[in-house]
C-alpha cells in the first residue's frame, strides 16, 4: 500500500457495532471512522456507551455485532507490532509509584522490547517535550497531580505511536496543568498523529477536536465539527435567566431548556429576549457553544452523574 492509499484508510472504522452484557444493550448500532492526522472527540454522559465503545476498539471487549477496524484490520488480529500503533493515556493514575520519572517510562519502553539505544534517545526526548526533564529522578509520588498526567502522556508516546487514544486526560488538573497538556496535545496532531479523546469539558473538545461524536443511550446521536453541531443544534445567542422568572416575561415561542434553577433561551437575535424582559431583570448572555449542544441532544449536562 503506497502512502497516499494509507493515508486515505480510516485509523478507526466502525460499522454497526453492538454489544451486550446480558440483558444490557450498551452498545447499540455505533457507526463512524476517524481519519489519520485528526483528532476526534467521543462524548457522553455517564453510561452512554463510549467507554464500552472504546474498550472494543482496543480489543479488551468483544463485540456482539458489527464490523470494526483498526489500521484496517479487525483489533483482535492485532500482534505486538501493531499494538506499538497504539498509545493509551488512561484516566486512572497506574505509574508504578516505586519508580522514578525516567525509570517508569524505560520500563514501560522494555514492555515493546525498545533497545536500549533507542531508549537512551527517547526518554529524554519525551521528558523535555512534557516538561518534566528536572523531575526525571524524582519519585512518582514526589510529583503533582499536573506532573503525573504528563508522565502518562510522556508514557504513551514511548513507542512513538501513530494512533493516541486519550480518556479524560485532563480530569482534575488545575488550568495551567490542562493548557500544558493541550499544547503537547495540539503539537502531536500537528505532527500527524490520531487522536481519539474523551473528556467531561466541553471547552477542551471544542479547543482540540477537529470532529466531535456525541453518544447517548448506546446510539450515536450527532456528529461534525464543533461549529457544525453548533450551527446545526443551538442559535448564537444563549440566555440564562434564574428562576423564578420574571412574572411579565413572555417566553411563548422561544426555544429553552430547563436546567433546574434557572431557563437557557437560545436566539438569533438577542433582542427576542430582552425586549421581553422588565427592567433591571437578572439574566446572563454569551455565544452558544458545545455545551449547549450536549445539553440540547442529551438532555443534561456532561458532568450530571459524573
Amino acid at each position: 500500500m503506497d502512502g497516499t492509499a494509507a493515508d486515505m484508510t480510516p485509523v478507526i472504522e466502525v460499522e454497526a457495532l453492538e454489544k451486550r452484557y446480558g440483558d444490557v444493550h450498551a452498545v447499540r448500532g455505533v457507526s463512524f471512522s476517524i481519519m489519520r492526522g485528526t483528532c476526534v472527540g467521543l462524548l457522553g454522559p455517564n453510561g452512554a456507551g463510549k467507554t464500552t465503545t472504546m474498550r472494543m476498539i482496543l480489543a479488551l471487549a468483544h463485540p456482539t455485532a458489527g464490523r470494526l477496524r483498526l489500521f484496517g484490520q479487525s483489533p483482535e488480529a492485532l500482534g505486538r507490532t501493531m499494538r506499538e500503533r497504539i498509545g493509551l493515556v488512561p484516566q486512572e493514575d497506574n505509574l508504578d509509584p516505586d519508580l522514578s520519572v525516567r525509570q517508569n517510562l524505560e520500563v514501560y519502553g522494555r514492555y515493546f522490547g525498545l533497545p536500549a539505544a533507542t531508549l537512551a534517545e527517547r526518554v529524554p526526548k519525551l521528558l523535555d517535550f512534557m516538561q518534566l526533564t528536572e523531575r526525571g529522578d524524582a519519585k512518582v509520588m514526589q510529583l503533582s497531580g499536573g506532573m503525573k498526567r504528563r508522565l502518562i502522556v510522556a508514557r504513551s508516546l514511548i513507542a512513538d505511536p501513530e494512533l493516541i487514544v486519550l480518556d479524560e486526560p485532563t480530569t482534575g488538573l488545575d488550568p495551567q496543568a490542562r493548557v500544558l497538556i493541550w499544547r503537547r496535545l495540539l503539537d502531536l496532531r500537528r505532527e500527524g498523529k490520531t487522536l481519539l479523546l474523551t473528556t467531561h469539558y466541553m471547552d477542551e473538545a471544542q479547543r482540540l477536536c477537529d470532529r466531535i461524536i456525541i453518544i447517548d443511550g448506546g446510539k450515536v446521536l450527532d456528529e461534525g465539527t464543533p461549529e457544525e453541531l453548533i450551527g446545526r443544534h443551538v442559535k448564537g445567542h444563549v440566555f440564562e435567566i434564574p428562576k423564578p422568572l420574571p412574572e411579565s416575561f413572555d417566553e411563548e415561542g422561544l426555544e429553552s431548556t430547563d436546567i433546574g434553577d434557572a431557563m437557557l433561551y437560545y436566539v438569533s437575535d438577542p433582542l427576542e429576549v430582552t425586549r421581553r424582559l422588565p427592567p433591571h431583570a437578572t439574566f446572563s448572555r454569551r455565544d452558544a457553544n458545545l455545551e449547549d449542544v450536549f445539553l440540547r441532544l442529551t438532555g443534561h449536562t456532561l458532568r450530571q452523574g459524573a
